[in-house]
Parts: C-alpha cells; sequence; structure tokens
C-alpha cells in the first residue's frame, strides 16, 4: 500500500476530547473516527487490524466446532417478550417500523438462535454443536465512554452451545476457556490478561470474564498472588481465600473486560420449548451456553496495554501491516532501490506499507511511523545503499540494524 494513497489523516497533537489512551491514539493515527458518541467509523487502517483479531478469533472458534453462521440484527418484539427482556433489559434499541410493529436492535442474538435450534433438535442425537457469528451489535448505553472501549454500535463474536448433559456442558465451557486464552495470547495481550469469576446473572451462579489489566480500566479485579486466579469486585466480599490454592493474599488491580462466557442453562430453551428427546424417550430441555468477544474492545484493550509516549506498539499479530517501508531521499537511486524492496515483500505476501510521500521530511516521516506502531520500520537511503543495506528498526525496541538488502524479507518474515 503506498502512503500517499492511503486514506487517513495522521496528527501529532493529542486529542483533546479522548478520554483513553486507545481513544486518543487511534484517532490520531487515522485507524479510527468519531460519527457521534459510542459510534465509530473504522477507517482502512482500523479495519485491517479488526480483520486480523477477526481470524484468530474465527479459526480458533473453528478449531473447537463452531460453525459460523449470520443472524438478523432486527429481530420481533414477540421473541423478546418470551423471555421478559423486552422490558428488563435497559441497553435495548427499540425501533417502529410499518403498521406500528416494534423490533429490537440485537445487543446479543439468543432470542434469535434458540427458537432456530428449536427447528433443528429433536433428539440427543442431534447434540451437541455449537454454532458463532461476527455480527453487528447496538446497545443503548447510558455513557458510551474511552472511544471504541464502550460503545453503542460495536462489532461482537458469540458463540451458542447446546447440550443433553449438564457433563457435556461443563467440558465444553471448559474447552472454550483454554480456547478464549489462547486467542487472547495469539492477540498479544496473554500475559496481562485473566480469567476472572464473575457473577452470573439470571442464568447461573457464576460466569467467566478475561480482564485484561490497564491503568484505563473500568473494572477492578482481584488476582491472587500465588496461583494468578483473578475475582470480579462485584463478588470479591463472597471470598476470603482463593477459590482454587486458598490463599488469602490478592493484588488489587485495574482492568477491561475484552470477553466472557456463560453458562445459560435452560434459560433460553424453556420459554422457547427448546426440547429434545432422550434414550429412554424421556423429553428434556437442551443445554446452552454463549460466548461473547468484542472486536473493537479488544482492538482498543491491545493499544491500551500496548503503546508507548510515541504511538501504538502492534503486537505482528493484529498490526495493519507488518513492514513501514520508508524512503528519506528521492533521487533515482533510492528512489529505485526502495520500489524493488516493496515489490519483493509484496511478492512474498509480506504486508507493507509503503512511504512514498516526498512532500514530508524524515522527521515527520518517523515520527507518523512512531504513531502508527507497525511492527518493523524499514528505512532506505543513499548512506544504507552504500553498505548494499537497510536500517531496520522494530517498533517495540529502541535500536536499529543495518541489515543488507538480500536478507531483508528473511529478517521480517
Amino acid at each position: 500500500m503506498l502512503q500517499s494513497k492511503l486514506f487517513y489523516k495522521a496528527n501529532k497533537n493529542k486529542n483533546a476530547n479522548a478520554d483513553s489512551v486507545s481513544h486518543d491514539l487511534l484517532t490520531r493515527a487515522g485507524y479510527i473516527d468519531q460519527l457521534m458518541a459510542g459510534v465509530y467509523s473504522f477507517l482502512p487502517l482500523g479495519f485491517r487490524v479488526l480483520k486480523n483479531i477477526e481470524n484468530i478469533i474465527r479459526k480458533n472458534m473453528e478449531a473447537v466446532g463452531g460453525q459460523e453462521l449470520l443472524l438478523p440484527v432486527l429481530q420481533p418484539k414477540e421473541h423478546w417478550q418470551k423471555t421478559g427482556r423486552w422490558d428488563s433489559l435497559d441497553i435495548l434499541f427499540k425501533v417502529k417500523g410499518s403498521g406500528d410493529k416494534e423490533y429490537a436492535m440485537g445487543p446479543t442474538h439468543e432470542e434469535v438462535i434458540t427458537p432456530l435450534a428449536k427447528k433443528m433438535v429433536f433428539s440427543y442425537r442431534d447434540l451437541p454443536f455449537s454454532v458463532f457469528q461476527i455480527q453487528t451489535k447496538f446497545r443503548d448505553e447510558l455513557r458510551a465512554k474511552s472511544g471504541i472501549l464502550r460503545t453503542r454500535e460495536f462489532l461482537m463474536k458469540d458463540l451458542y452451545s447446546f447440550h443433553a448433559t449438564q457433563a457435556d456442558f461443563d467440558a465444553y465451557y471448559e474447552k472454550l476457556a483454554k480456547v478464549y486464552r489462547n486467542i487472547f495470547k495469539e492477540a498479544g495481550i496473554g500475559k496481562i490478561t485473566y480469567r476472572t469469576l464473575a457473577s452470573g446473572g439470571s442464568f447461573s451462579k457464576y460466569s467467566d470474564e478475561f480482564q485484561t489489566v490497564t491503568s484505563a480500566g473500568e473494572d477492578t479485579i482481584y488476582v491472587c498472588k500465588k496461583c494468578g486466579v483473578a475475582i470480579n469486585k462485584e463478588i470479591k466480599a463472597e471470598y476470603s481465600a482463593c477459590p482454587k490454592c486458598k490463599s488469602s493474599e490478592f493484588e488489587e488491580k485495574k482492568s477491561i473486560e475484552v470477553g466472557n462466557i456463560f453458562p445459560l442453562g435452560t434459560g433460553f430453551s424453556k420459554p422457547f420449548d427448546l426440547k429434545f428427546t432422550d434414550k429412554d424417550a424421556h423429553e428434556k430441555p437442551v443445554l446452552m451456553g454463549c460466548y461473547g468477544i468484542g472486536l473493537g474492545r479488544l482492538m482498543g484493550a491491545i493499544v491500551e496495554a500496548s503503546h508507548d509516549d510515541k504511538g501504538i506498539v502492534w503486537p505482528k499479530s493484529v498490526a495493519p501491516f507488518l513492514v513501514h517501508l520508508i524512503s528519506i531521499e528521492h533521487n533515482p537511486k533510492v528512489k529505485k532501490a526502495v520500489e524493488k524492496l516493496y515489490q519483493e515483500l509484496q511478492k512474498e505476501n509480506i504486508e507493507v506499507l509503503y512511504d512514498d510521500r516526498q512532500q514530508k521530511n524524515p522527521g515527520e516521516k518517523f515520527a507518523e511511523a512512531d504513531l502508527l506502531g507497525i511492527p518493523y520500520r524499514i528505512v532506505v537511503s543513499e548512506t544504507t545503499l552504500q553498505q548494499n543495506a537497510v536500517e531496520i528498526k522494530e517498533r517495540s525496541k529502541n535500536s536499529t540494524k543495518l541489515i543488507k538488502v538480500k536478507d531483508v524479507i528473511q529478517y521480517v518474515g
């Protein structure tokens, strides 16, 4: 991608309206743009990051048998009345259509997936199974804040699992918990993300959140100093000691919730009469689970956890490009060398942003490269070419290296 053609504008000045680091950096670097409170456009740079996060999630959901589908955002009022959530869920966006018919703009999809499953499930032989989607959700948040960390419109992965027995559900639930750990590890925040015991709401006593430690966090968790188990602030009063190792020493940390998993039990199968016939010809309600990850929120959490005073420091797995190729001189010799390297990188399927802009001086280019946070910065100049080399700097490090041009692809690949 030629940077001169990229649809974005970077701003070196701090965003006065930003109330979090990620909000400031993502808007200044041209990854996102705010349309109104709680609603953002993802520009080409931001969309590339979002797609990389999506691909990590999709791969891991398919690895545990999840089948991808796509469910409607617009949902009938009657389904929400069946579960009692039409009147009880205060973040529900409600819209009127022709003839004053009312609909919900889906904040979640239990009211859609459960009656759909009823058309598929009749016998124990139809269970278990799991389906997932990556879909836009709408929630009428009282106070949207912190950029893409708390919004009114957002992209979310939600997986729903269906089971005949509690033992089968419990085994799958733990399998998903491990997969979530893998997702956050691949996204570059595994070491600071904790599986956190939380209250379960209407359907079970407990659920699990996945909380990423950051000073910008809106949640408080207590991490066991001995074994690393974490407990949400809302249920800490129930635990004077760690539920796993019985230690009483906890460390309080600020955090952001990046994912959750919930046992739903029969909370939705009963209202929709979702049943199956077991081996003894007895009818039983299907047991369900729900497993969510907000993609934009995860993107914001990565920035909160991975930045410095110059800008974003993207993990390689989610970065919009792997290489930021910069030419600081525009004579024919340098231009020919840098364009040749640009083509070679592309041939090797190495995603590269080429700063070909002639109106920017080297200092401006370097400052913007730091702000954008692409993992490798490669600089080509007359000086480096005298040694048949380029200057390479990893965004996460302070030092630079001279690498022979012939070795560049192997080095960054």
